[in-house]
């Protein structure tokens, strides 16, 4: 590597030791106009090559804030556009490390062009190879976009900016009253990082992602299981408020990675490996316990406008990548806000056909209630989940059972009420019942779940589905 900097440092911090090989290290600016060629431009301000992360290739870029501010010229852009040909050539993911100021203006629409070039490029991988971004710096203009078109975001806690407009050229804002470039907000209104951490932990969480993934949409990435394929969990059927917990036990070694954690947290979404395999969870969750064992939030059992969108996305990756899906189920309704009422249809909708569209193998755990249309799209076997399991306790049905009472037995008095509460629970919400009509395959105690899942997932590993023949959908 040429020059020792803050860019170079990172990218000796992410990959193995001594495996980085630097390309394009002797690029500079094209650019005459505003005095630019007698400005030193080294690798024009990113350093872009390839290494190995425990052994698995990757393609990274990192920009270097210390030539023009890191900023993005016609050269800095065909460098990293150089980078993604070469990573669709060989299947390797694209990382990228962003530090910059912004859009190179000395170089006006020679870098609008570039830039243009670099967000084509990263349509064209995506749902081929993976793409990772971090931002440690500004990241701001349209270079916000980058990390939008990619897969997973982090973002440096203090020092990163992320936005498209600075807080303070938005109306009736400025910086000190909502910081709308900090990671707080990007994390956790926006959606669009999925890790806040500082910038070592940032490196160390990339590189644990990269190897839960596969290298493309062709690899099947399956490691050494050395977790015991029958081991029970006796504490799962404590873990339907906090399914990132029970996902946590289920999980080989008990690693699960979480995404957009801080991000419409009553639904969990997350990787972790079973047998070896990496798997994509999506489960609804109640509450957030904290590592003390204390209930830090709580949440209504609902779909949210916030979680069908998080959840959506992430199974859309998944089924690109050719990663299958697992579903802790325990919902009983969508989000009834006059706010939410504005986009909630929209966004189940969008859930509902990712779940339907997705080929890949799909196994849909019922651990609390599923009542409604919000069951349905929570992966149920009506939109296409090939295995559906439940806890002996778990409720599946049109509403609760007392809700259905009040409406079938209007007007009857509550001792009626009651009673048809009582029948309508035992004929038609009982979990039982749902298993006569073949809606749940198997009925299986809560510390079994982890054997059941890896079964279902080992029988449904050559699945094979078509699809009626089409461009795309529009939902």
């Amino acid at each position: 590597m040429s020059t020792t900097t803050q860019a170079s440092q990172r990218i000796q911090a992410l990959l193995d030791e001594n495996s980085f090989v630097e390309i394009g290290a002797l690029v500079t600016a094209r650019a005459t106009d505003f005095n630019l060629k007698q400005t030193e431009t080294p690798s024009d301000g990113v350093i872009t090559g390839y290494g190995v992360i425990d052994g698995n290739l990757v393609y990274v870029y990192s920009q270097d804030a210390s030539v023009l501010g890191g900023s993005m010229g016609e050269m800095h852009a065909k460098k990293i556009a150089n980078l993604y040909d070469l990573a669709m050539k060989t299947g390797a993911p694209v990382i990228g490390l962003l530090d910059s100021a912004g859009l190179r203006l000395q170089e006006a629409s020679d870098a609008l062009q570039a830039v243009g070039e670099v967000y084509l490029k990263q349509t064209m991988a995506s749902g081929v190879i993976p793409q990772i971004t971090a931002v440690f710096g500004t990241c701001g203009g349209g270079l916000a976009l980058m990390p939008a078109l990619t897969d997973f975001t982090f973002m440096e806690g203090k020092k990163a900016k992320l936005f498209v407009n600075a807080p303070n050229a938005l109306d009736g804002n400025e910086i000190g009253k909502c910081d709308t470039s900090a990671a707080a907000f990007q994390s956790e209104n926006t959606g669009l990082v999925d890790v806040v951490a500082e910038e070592a932990e940032v490196l160390a969480q990339i590189r644990q992602l990269v190897c839960m993934l596969p290298a493309n949409n062709a690899d099947e990435n399956i490691s050494e299981c050395t977790d015991d394929l029958n081991r029970a969990c006796p504490e799962m059927e404590n873990c339907v408020g906090d399914t990132s917990i029970a996902l946590s036990q289920l999980a080989d070694d008990n690693m699960f990675f979480e995404t957009k954690a801080n991000y419409a947290k009553n639904m969990v979404t997350g990787f972790l490996r079973l047998n070896g395999v990496t798997v994509g969870a999506v489960a609804n969750r109640t509450e957030v316990v904290s590592e003390e064992g204390e209930v830090a939030e709580k949440f209504d059992a609902v779909l949210s406008v916030k979680g069908c969108r998080k959840a959506a996305d992430f199974v859309n990756f998944c089924d690109a990548f050719e990663i299958p899906v697992l579903t802790l189920t325990n919902v009983n309704g969508f989000e009834a806000t006059t706010c939410a009422e504005k986009n909630i249809a929209r966004e189940a909708a969008k859930l509902t056909a990712a779940f339907a569209n997705a080929t890949v193998p799909k196994v849909n755990v019922v651990i609390g209630k599923a009542l409604g249309s919000a069951y349905v799209a929570m992966n149920s076997k009506a939109i296409g989940a090939d295995m559906t399991f439940a806890w002996p306790n778990a409720e599946i049905g049109t509403m609760d059972a007392k809700l259905a009472a009040k409406i079938i037995c209007e007007g009857q008095g509550a001792e009626k009420i009651d009673a048809c509460a009582k029948e309508y629970a035992a004929l038609q919400n009982n979990v039982v019942s749902a298993a006569k009509r073949g809606y749940v395959d198997t009925i299986i105690e809560a510390c079994d779940t982890r054997k059941y899942v890896i079964g279902a997932m080992e029988m449904l590993l050559t699945k094979s589905e078509e699809r009626p023949a089409k461009k795309h959908g529009t939902v």
